[in-house]
């Protein structure tokens, strides 16, 4: 079988098959609107066992359960706080993620031990139609190798997981491009313990008041300090330039918005959006780490977005992913 027809053996848009080999304890990846994810029956905990091996993934990083409308929050929440609601009225389906009180039903091996449940409702078409198939949750973390780049694409999932995995449900590439936000409780005051495309002031709006997590304990997903990072050194920095220049005798690739760089040729450099889009630049920023990982840099340099709204989400991605790996 050559890679082509290797490829198109793998990737697809079959619901039924995704449907059958999930039903098996199979795990597949799947769209959603954020990133790539890869998917089990939430309530096998075999299945999930799975999706913790294939992508190297420590059993102390909980993980998100994905289902098909909002009214299903309840059979796996105890809780549902009233800001909670308001939340799920506004956002739901999207990238929102929200942490609350687990039911027993939800197996400890999803939530890592944790007396809570991450727990979303995906926005994409071809994942909304396979969770109205399926009688179960689905427990997806991103389809990539823990700690490295998310995937946004199927071939990003197919070049770092497709040996390892039966099917990849091929939904074209995601629109939001970033993990979705995450938000616990406090009571009633909603803590953003994850940033993502729906902002802290988006959320402020909706409930009145909205804190941003400023403690040190992993209660959610994607709260490692290194993640999403590639196999190049990155470094993250607000003049770009001056690190070109500290660093001449290396081959840079630069990851910029806005304008190019002047020292740098542009085919050394992705810009991730023109006037201060950054809702694109979210949806480009993997796409580009995968791109300038696969190009033989030396170091890859980008430059720190202004620290407000959608900054905040894609500068934490881009210092986690320029953190020093464990």
């Amino acid at each position: 079988m050559n890679q082509q027809t290797q490829n198109s053996h793998k990737i697809g848009t079959d619901l039924k098959r995704a449907a059958e080999l999930l039903d098996a304890g199979k795990v597949v990846a799947i769209p959603t609107e954020t990133v790539y994810g890869l998917a089990a029956n939430a309530l096998d905990e075999k299945a999930v066992k799975e999706i913790f091996r294939i992508k190297g993934r420590p059993s102390t990083n909980p993980l998100i359960i994905h289902v098909g409308d909002f009214q299903q929050i309840w059979n796996y929440a105890e809780h549902v706080p009233t800001a909670a609601v308001l939340l799920l009225e506004t956002f739901c389906p999207g990238p929102l993620t929200l942490v609350l009180p687990k039911k027993s039903n939800v197996p400890d091996i999803v939530t890592a031990g944790k007396n809570t449940v991450a727990i979303r409702v995906p926005k994409h078409p071809l994942t909304q139609m396979l969770l109205k198939i399926l009688h179960y949750p689905l427990a997806a973390p991103s389809a990539n190798p823990s700690g490295y780049i998310s995937p946004t694409t199927a071939e990003h999932v197919y070049n770092n997981l497709g040996d390892k995995i039966d099917y990849i449900l091929d939904g074209g590439a995601c629109n939001t491009g970033i993990e979705s936000t995450i938000v616990g409780f406090e009571g009633n005051t909603p803590i953003v313990y994850r940033a993502g495309t729906i902002t802290i002031e988006q959320i402020a709006d909706v409930t009145g008041q909205a804190n941003l997590y400023s403690g040190n304990q992993h209660l959610a997903p994607g709260m490692s300090l290194s993640h999403y990072s590639p196999i190049t050194p990155l470094l993250v920095t607000t003049d770009p330039d001056q690190l070109i220049a500290l660093n001449v005798a290396k081959k840079i690739g630069l990851i910029t918005y806005n304008q190019y760089s002047n020292c740098l040729p542009k085919e050394q450099q992705i810009l991730l959006c023109k006037n201060e889009d950054f809702r694109e630049a979210a949806r480009n920023l993997y796409a580009a780490l995968h791109d300038m990982d696969n190009r033989y840099f030396d170091l890859i340099i980008a430059k720190q977005f202004p620290p407000s709204a959608i900054g905040i989400a894609l500068n934490d991605r881009l210092n986690r992913a320029a953190a020093p790996k464990p």
